[in-house]
């Protein structure tokens, strides 16, 4: 009886799986890419998951580009999926509105973020968030005060470096540094206990993005919801402590939330601020410090483009230090090498790997229909790594961006459209920032690790490297590339 009710139990099953899939088809006059939809429930998740984890997580994407073009059907993450590794498809998708397209999440991730997210509402709203807090970013107030506190953080950290016998770990310093910075600048605490209790809250935080989507104590997104509820309860403090200063003694603006308190559209809640700081906190963690370090890593690997940037951050080192000024925002940004090197980091290391979109109504792109309620994975790491677009793509070569440009299509680490990350220029700053002080004040050796690429982008081991400080301004000397 048990052995006939397991059958029973299975056929069940793939019957629902079947009709389910059957309700997930279109019209078969309407023309799908071509594809998979692999096996029944898991689709080819396994497969993606797989690759992912290896050191080449697009050979999943080229495997199936091969067959069935750049644009194809498969089904990962529990939905029937697009997925285009086609710049142009992917624009469209990216530059659609909420009419057509809104975003998809891991289940994990949405409950985290909340239903006020950034990442996760649309419309009018979403529009006046992201307006009010890239406006913000952009402002000659921030610049000015966050390139001063990165210069302080970055030169408090690395005084207390150890010299060549105990090695650095650049991964954790970058986190710290970022972290502080950016903190500062989105709630306006300085470093303290506060600033340290969120920083241990958002490690328990963070864990849980990517987790399984249960919710009982002791699993690991009860633990995640937990900390941000912590978390939380901090921000509305100081939230509701800026409320009250502004009624007393009128309105200032230092920080992203005197920014958003200050909205008059009334749409803006202590709960939406508070989980945007939550949300905004996630590069500190995450993006900033990767790229800070996977680009001590490729210039670690490649001497001639180290000895280039090294050139070109003492000499502009050298002529402010004559007029007794320290580099700004403008000077961070007109490192044209420096800028490169970052921007061939960003399209090497793929930090976002890409992007989901859920369609809310039928939709054809460049000859493919999009059945309502499919997702669209836009794969950004293909698209970087397309040999067709970039010569010897799996090179580190930051001279290309001297001759190629960045295209909007070509080019797109930090998604694009109307969703389009509204703190690019701040990570491009403090990248610029660290790896300025770093090559002028230290040479290094850096030890093997490997990049792991699922389910963030990080290095295994942290990136360890054994530093040495300089005594003396380096001496600028003319180099070749025959010089490697």
């Amino acid at each position: 009886m048990a052995a006939v009710l397991v059958v029973v139990a299975a056929v069940l099953l793939i019957l629902l799986a079947a009709a389910a899939l059957h309700r997930s088809r279109p019209n078969p006059t309407r023309s799908l890419p071509r594809g998979s939809l692999g096996w029944p429930l898991l689709g080819e998740t396994l497969e993606f998951i797989a690759a992912a984890y290896s050191p080449r997580p697009e050979s999943f994407m080229d495997r199936r580009r091969l067959l069935h073009g750049k644009v194809f059907k498969s089904h990962i993450f529990g939905s029937p999926t697009i997925v285009s590794t086609d710049a142009d498809f992917s624009r469209f998708v990216l530059h659609s509105d909420a009419r057509s397209f809104v975003p998809s999440y891991p289940k994990s991730l949405s409950e985290l973020m909340g239903k006020s997210s950034i990442l996760l509402i649309n419309g009018p709203l979403q529009r006046r968030v992201h307006g009010l807090i890239g406006g913000f970013f952009k402002s000659s107030l921030l610049k000015s005060q966050i390139t001063a506190d990165m210069h302080s953080y970055v030169r408090r950290s690395m005084a207390s470096w150890p010299e060549s016998a105990q090695p650095i770990l650049i991964q954790e310093q970058t986190k710290h540094i970022v972290f502080q910075t950016l903190v500062k600048g989105l709630i306006g605490l300085q470093p303290g206990d506060d600033t340290t209790f969120l920083k241990r809250e958002f490690q328990q935080f963070i864990a849980g993005l990517m987790s399984l989507p249960v919710k009982l104590p002791g699993t690991r997104l009860y633990r995640s919801l937990q900390a941000k509820k912590r978390m939380s309860g901090l921000l509305k403090k100081i939230i509701q402590e800026k409320r009250n200063r502004n009624r007393m003694f009128g309105p200032t603006v230092n920080d992203v939330i005197d920014v958003l308190i200050g909205d008059a559209s009334g749409q803006l809640t202590d709960e939406l601020i508070s989980d945007n700081m939550i949300d905004l906190m996630i590069p500190a963690e995450d993006s900033v410090p990767v790229l800070i370090t996977l680009a001590i890593k490729y210039l670690s690997d490649c001497p001639l483009a180290l000895h280039k940037l090294e050139e070109e951050n003492i000499r502009v080192k050298e002529n402010k230090s004559i007029k007794g000024e320290d580099l700004q925002w403008d000077d961070y940004m007109s490192l044209s090498f420096t800028q490169d090197v970052i921007t061939e980091t960003l399209r090497l290391g793929n930090i976002i790997g890409g992007i989901m979109r859920k369609a809310v109504r039928d939709v054809e792109v460049k000859g493919h229909f999009i059945p309502k309620g499919w997702c669209v994975f836009t794969y950004f790491r293909s698209v970087h790594l397309d040999e067709s677009i970039y010569d010897e793509p799996l090179c580190f070569n930051p001279w290309r961006w001297k001759e190629k440009g960045m295209s909007t299509s070509n080019f797109t680490p930090f998604g694009g459209g109307q969703r389009l990350c509204p703190g690019l220029d701040l990570a491009r700053l403090e990248a610029s920032i660290f790896l300025h002080h770093f090559v002028t004040n230290f040479t290094w050796v850096a030890e093997e690790d490997q990049v792991v690429n699922f389910p963030t982008v990080r290095m295994k081991r942290g990136l360890p490297v054994r530093v040495t400080r300089k005594k003396v301004a380096c001496e600028l000397q003319p180099y070749t590339r025959a010089d490697t």
